[in-house]
């Protein structure tokens, strides 16, 4: 009995060295934030009856169903989502299909973008920031501590499309690079195709005014950066998806989801041909909120019943591939922060309380 019980101890002990030498492997982290994108249609694929709906549809509900719906939910999803469902679902980890009871929610009780991504980023769902024009951030995000760490000085960046992520990050404060909105990307010294994407972007149309750029100037400003500067830790914030939600266009909606979904993939394709990168990089893909159900779809916020539900996928070298997890278990939305620092082989410590990470093996 003693032998066994030491042959098992040893294979135990194996493993978990196994399972801590694969997650050392990861060097670098990108987080990727689609601001207010429902689990519904993440798990789901198209709602068939907001496709539908004259109120909705913008008047082209056959090109929707035609495009995203189908009667399998996996085959629909996948019509949205095909990198998340295609690649991280074989490679990485999925949380939040409240269909098998695999809960994700906010812990803080605002249900809207500020209070969401603070806890996202500093682990803590500080009951003070309770407005969308919270002052800058006095909560210090996993960004900013790594930052600090010898290690990662000077190789972490924040794009956005969003102006407020100037005070979420607590941009003065910081000590990254942190470009929101109509900011101009590539600092004192941007290389040609910063200065062409700053010009366009100076000239772009402004359906959300001046608070808020389209997706596609800080998806291209980050991929620049990315290259140029080789960054370890990263975030991107992507807005439109929550805009036409609100603005209650359905089919924006999900074109919105559906190319984010194809930058990410674009994004991975970059990470896995670059030597910097390859193999030794993770994604870490979420949202700041949920949304309500029926015609509050457009909503979110503490009175709109399921506006705390959300999800989260995680893909890199040494992270188990298990795919979409359908034990059911509650997860919340501050665990993202500590996770982010587990998966960089170090502990997020700040003043501030910061939530244990997820359990990933």
């Amino acid at each position: 009995m003693a032998h066994k019980l030491k042959t098992l101890l040893f294979v135990a002990l194996v493993g978990a060295s196994a399972i801590c030498n694969a997650q050392q492997r990861i060097k670098n982290v990108i987080v990727v934030v689609t601001d207010g994108f429902r689990w519904q249609e993440f798990f789901n694929g198209a709602d068939r009856q907001l496709a539908t709906s004259k109120k909705f549809s913008q008047g082209d509900s056959a090109a929707i169903l035609k495009k995203y719906w189908d009667s399998d939910s996996k085959i629909s999803r996948a019509k949205v989502l095909p990198f998340i469902w295609g690649a991280i679902a074989k490679k990485g980890q999925i949380y939040g299909n409240r269909n098998t009871g695999n809960l994700m929610n906010t812990a803080n009780p605002y249900w809207f973008s500020y209070p969401g991504y603070n806890e996202i980023l500093t682990g803590y769902p500080d009951i003070a920031v309770n407005s969308n024009d919270y002052k800058a951030n006095p909560n210090v995000t996993v960004l900013e501590y790594l930052n600090k760490q010898p290690a990662f000085k000077g190789k972490v960046a924040a794009y956005a499309s969003w102006d407020a992520f100037d005070r979420i990050f607590n941009k003065e404060r910081a000590g990254f690079p942190v470009v929101a909105a109509f900011e101009n990307t590539g600092g004192a010294h941007p290389t040609a195709k910063e200065k062409l994407l700053n010009t366009m972007l100076a000239n772009s149309y402004r359906p959300f005014n001046d608070d808020e750029c389209l997706d596609v100037f800080t998806h291209y400003e980050a991929m620049e950066y990315l290259k140029e500067h080789k960054p370890r830790v990263m975030f991107i914030g992507y807005g439109e998806t929550d805009e036409w939600a609100h603005a209650g266009k359905y089919y924006s909606y999900l074109n919105a989801a559906h190319q984010v979904d194809k930058w990410l993939s674009d994004l991975w394709s970059y990470i896995q041909s670059d030597p910097n990168y390859k193999d030794q990089t993770a994604l870490v893909i979420t949202t700041d909120h949920g949304r309500g159900l029926g015609d509050e779809w457009t909503s979110h916020g503490a009175k709109v019943k399921g506006a705390s539900e959300m999800w989260v996928a995680i893909m890199g070298p040494g992270i188990t591939a298990k795919g979409e997890v359908t034990a059911p278990m509650q997860n919340y939305q501050k665990q993202i922060a500590q996770t982010v620092a587990a998966l960089l082989g170090t502990k997020f410590i700040a003043e501030h309380p910061v939530a244990d990470k997820l359990n990933l093996k």
